[in-house]
């Protein structure tokens, strides 16, 4: 399993590489020497001892190890897409006003509006002080789902290995958050469920249900992702004369459509499993009967 897991990386990996993005190639023409000298004396052997086990090579799970490849495609557009974020924010943000708003502002604004109302919606008031987290996620997948659009550029959410990074990310989030307000005992526990003469089994499938939630979020924006990317390009290849314009312009909305659903699902899903953690404190609670005082989320200061 394994093995045909690993061949069928080893083809996609040579697939993208025939359209590697100029981007990237700049990249590695600069520094692709300094990465792949570290690749060979640091990752490679590990990689080496640890896929020889399942039997089969880094070569055949990742590809041909060259200067040319040593940064990968997804880690350069997955910079760039960070980088992106911050300037999309800069720019939507502008001049700040209270009076007269303008578009970018305006736009940044209903962004931030919905995802807190979805946090306390779903987690309560309380759920609010892990806005900047699920707001980062909610802008960096966006716009990495969005920069396919574009020339130059491919969409880093299109490879496994940047999607699981993110599903990896929400589930070590979530649970610290858990450990954090609960302990380590505490958050454990909840595993079990309120049934005491039932609780090692329906802990044994609560703690199989988290371990593979990084996997099923990575997998579940990946497959979309790709799958949209590789219908897009099959429909353009149908008849390149009359198709390759055309028939990606058309279908575009339906992409875009692809790209915020999938972004709404990521922070969702990591919102429910931050709702299953995290519970108001009872001094908290009555103080916020009591003084009618509200958390308050940083929203554009």
């Amino acid at each position: 399993m394994f093995a045909f897991l690993a061949e069928q990386a080893a083809e996609h990996a040579e697939e993208t590489a025939e359209h590697v993005p100029l981007l990237v190639k700049f990249v590695n023409q600069y520094l692709g020497e300094y990465a792949y000298a570290f690749e060979m004396k640091y990752t490679y052997p590990r990689w080496q001892t640890l896929l020889a086990k399942f039997g089969t090579t880094p070569e055949a799970a990742f590809g041909v190890y060259s200067p040319e490849n040593a940064i990968p495609w997804y880690t350069v557009m997955f910079v760039i897409a960070c980088i992106l974020s911050v300037i999309v924010i800069w720019i939507l943000r502008g001049q700040l006003s209270e009076d007269e708003p303008g578009h970018g502002q305006q736009t940044l604004e209903v962004s931030v509006l919905a995802v807190r109302g979805m946090l306390e919606d779903i987690v309560g008031p309380h759920g609010l002080q892990y806005f900047p987290v699920v707001m980062t996620f909610a802008v960096l997948i966006m716009i990495s789902n969005l920069m396919g659009f574009f020339p130059l550029f491919i969409s880093p959410t299109s490879a496994t290995s940047v999607t699981f990074a993110l599903g990896l990310a929400s589930f070590l989030y979530y649970n610290y958050i858990g450990i954090k307000e609960n302990g380590i005992f505490g958050h454990l526990k909840h595993f079990a469920g309120p049934i005491w003469w039932i609780a090692p089994l329906i802990f044994v499938i609560e703690l199989i249900s988290n371990l593979i939630r990084p996997f099923t979020l990575g997998i579940r924006l990946f497959a979309n992702m790709f799958s949209d990317e590789k219908v897009l390009d099959t429909i353009a290849h149908l008849a390149p004369g009359k198709t390759y314009w055309v028939v990606p312009v058309l279908l575009m909305p339906l992409s875009l459509f692809v790209a915020f659903i999938q972004t709404f699902v990521f922070v969702l899903l990591s919102q429910l499993y931050i709702s299953e953690v995290s519970h108001p404190p009872h001094d908290a609670h009555h103080a916020h009967e009591e003084d009618g005082m509200e958390i308050i989320a940083p929203v554009l200061t």
